[in-house]
């Protein structure tokens, strides 16, 4: 039974860019009793970890192990603010689960709003090598404890969509354990916490939800941990229409949380409607920010093309998240979708070079 959920916004944290000083000391003000440091990242800044409850279904979540991947934070303050305006929601699930949710596994990352962590390495992709601290951190918190379940807290690009025509708002993915992608008892169990957020939110979220590829990757955090006996959900946040900051988003991502946490509460590593999973359309790379079709350039000699534009998320002097496009194809792109696209046929392309190149800042106009 669906049921209308009252989100509210963390109104201290209103941007998508969180300083982790600011964190932390939001943290440490609010909710000194839940939280306790549990490590340092490589240029020593604290990392954090909040516990929720004393049920006997152990949940373990992590956001921002790619450092500007901030939805899952803001989920997780929006989340503790309505618990604060709605403590029914809470009294109940805390008495069943224990939620331990690291926050900004990455800081060094999460401050620079970089994907990688300060010497570079993608803590994702680091769980058999360890060559990270912080990888070193969520392994040995997750491996020396019994998790009933895990979640594993992302953000994807603008580029997927549902069905080549909505975008893929929120996608999900039970990891696979193997190269062969079987269907192993962890993997149903992860399915079916992922079926109950679907049914909760398919007509909140109408085609906008998606799985995402369940291609095994060796060397990343949600395979191993599947491999090793505990069930993972994968989470990804992605775009919503006309909404690059992610307000949206971060609203849909809410609530999705708390539908997981409750279904975890339910099921009690149970997998009863699993088979619901495979329901759940694939996410497509179809689209592109911005497509100028049918451009003319400069040239001796005639030459039409579509030109595609992606925003870039860059953080100015004054820490705030600005977005700059980027020419990332050219060519026959009929192909491929633009969220906006632009007819160029009879208009001038302005330039000081002869054609737009790859890669590099937009510094064209269309007249």
């Amino acid at each position: 039974m669906n049921f209308s959920f009252p989100y509210f916004k963390n109104v201290n944290f209103p941007e998508r860019y969180i300083s982790p000083e600011k964190l932390f000391s939001y943290l440490q003000d609010n909710y000194s009793d839940y939280v306790q440091e549990v490590g340092k990242s490589s240029l020593g800044k604290p990392i954090y970890m909040m516990t929720l409850g004393k049920g006997n279904i152990k949940v373990a979540a992590w956001s921002q192990m790619h450092g500007n991947e901030s939805t899952a934070t803001l989920a997780m303050l929006d989340l503790l603010a309505i618990f604060d305006k709605h403590p029914e929601l809470k009294e109940k699930l805390f008495e069943l689960i224990q939620l331990d949710f690291i926050f900004m596994l990455n800081p060094d990352g999460s401050e620079a709003w970089t994907r990688r962590n300060a010497f570079d390495i993608d803590i994702n992709r680091d769980f058999l090598r360890t060559s990270s601290v912080e990888m070193k951190l969520l392994k040995s918190l997750i491996l020396d404890n019994n998790y009933s379940y895990l979640l594993n807290l992302h953000d994807q690009r603008t580029i997927f969509t549902t069905d080549g025509k909505h975008p893929a708002t929120l996608s999900f993915l039970a990891p696979s354990e193997n190269a062969d992608r079987d269907i192993t008892e962890n993997r149903k169990k992860s399915m079916a916490v992922i079926a109950a957020i679907y049914m909760q939110m398919k007509h909140i979220l109408p085609d906008r939800i998606a799985k995402y590829t369940d291609e095994f990757y060796p060397t990343s955090s949600g395979d191993n941990f599947m491999k090793a006996g505990i069930p993972a959900i994968l989470f990804e946040g992605g775009y919503f229409e006309n909404d690059l900051e992610r307000a949206k988003t971060r609203e849909f991502y809410t609530q999705a949380l708390y539908f997981a946490l409750k279904a975890m509460s339910v099921l009690k590593g149970d997998t009863l409607s699993y088979e619901t999973y495979f329901d759940i359309p694939q996410n497509k790379e179809s689209h592109f920010d911005l497509i100028y079709r049918n451009v003319k350039l400069n040239t001796e000699f005639e030459c039409i093309l579509d030109i595609a534009i992606q925003y870039r998320e860059i953080l100015n002097d004054n820490r705030n998240l600005t977005y700059q496009p980027y020419v990332v194809e050219v060519g026959d792109l009929n192909h491929k979708k633009g969220w906006q696209e632009i007819d160029c046929t009879d208009k001038k392309f302005i330039s000081q070079k002869r054609f737009p190149k790859l890669e590099s800042l937009v510094d064209f106009s269309i007249e």
